[in-house]
């Protein structure tokens, strides 16, 4: 996506392609466990294929848009690593709607179950993506698969890459500055609310407390991390990208340090 996109609030998405012949592909890589997965999958699918024709434009030009997602955490009962879904009519399966949508969950946990056959590509390809991967395991794969030996040596290149792994270092910092911030806004949200409770002595006054403690502990935390990013010269657009806020909201955050440097 354009750099313009990725400072929005309204998603992100982690690997957007068009094939050859028109057709739209989302891949996007889970780590940490989405409890509304599923919902998340239909709204970047309602987006892109919303997307794909202008205003005025005939629904005959809107594109086929497959969704690839690949998750560290198990979603489905479904007992297979890989699940594929279309629109059907509910009493014959063989009566598709469209084949406009297709929706693909990949459960690493499960894969990891299931024994290895490298003469399956999927297989190929989940097995050279895994960070544990063993050298004679790569070298094999590298052997077996022309496109595998393509993207190794494009990893190799951009490991090489300052602005690539500048990148990289920066949304490593923001999910630490991000769990950081969940856990000094509990601790401070709680303690705020426990001195609201106390001097209330009512169970009103305790629940209050605990909600305006941790939405200041909150705003307290994204400011700190939004200092030490603009010490480290980040611009505004990319500090809204990697803490998900918007520019707007980062300005705030830096009228707020601002106000308190002059209240210093």
């Amino acid at each position: 996506m354009s750099k313009e996109e990725l400072t929005q609030k309204t998603g992100r998405l982690d690997i957007r392609a068009e094939t050859r012949k028109g057709v739209l592909i989302n891949i996007e890589m889970q780590v940490a466990e989405q409890k509304y997965m599923a919902q998340r999958t239909l709204f970047y699918f309602s987006k892109l294929y919303a997307d794909t024709i202008k205003a005025g434009e005939e629904y005959q030009k809107l594109k086929k848009t497959i969704m690839i997602n690949i998750l560290d955490f198990e979603l489905l009962d479904a007992g297979r690593y890989h699940t594929t879904f279309h629109l059907y009519e509910d009493q014959d399966r063989n009566l598709k709607l469209t084949d406009d949508l297709q929706i693909h969950f990949i459960e690493l946990p499960v894969l990891g179950r299931v024994q290895r056959n490298f003469s399956d590509p999927l297989h190929r390809w989940l097995t050279f993506m895994d960070e544990d991967i063993e050298e004679p395991e790569l070298k094999e794969l590298i052997s077996m698969d022309k496109s595998i030996r393509e993207a190794e040596d494009r990893l190799e290149y951009f490991s090489g890459n300052p602005e690539v792994r500048r990148l990289y270092e920066a949304r490593e910092y923001a999910k630490y500055e991000w769990n950081s911030m969940r856990r000094e806004s509990l601790e401070q949200g709680l303690e705020e609310g426990r001195k609201e409770g106390k001097e209330l002595g009512i169970k009103q006054g305790i629940e209050q407390g605990i909600e305006q403690g941790i939405e200041q502990g909150r705003r307290a935390a994204l400011a700190a991390s939004v200092q030490r990013m603009l010490d480290k010269s980040y611009a505004v657009p990319e500090i809204a990208e990697l803490l998900g806020l918007t520019e707007k909201e980062v300005g705030e955050l830096i009228l707020l340090l601002s106000d308190s440097d002059k209240n210093a």
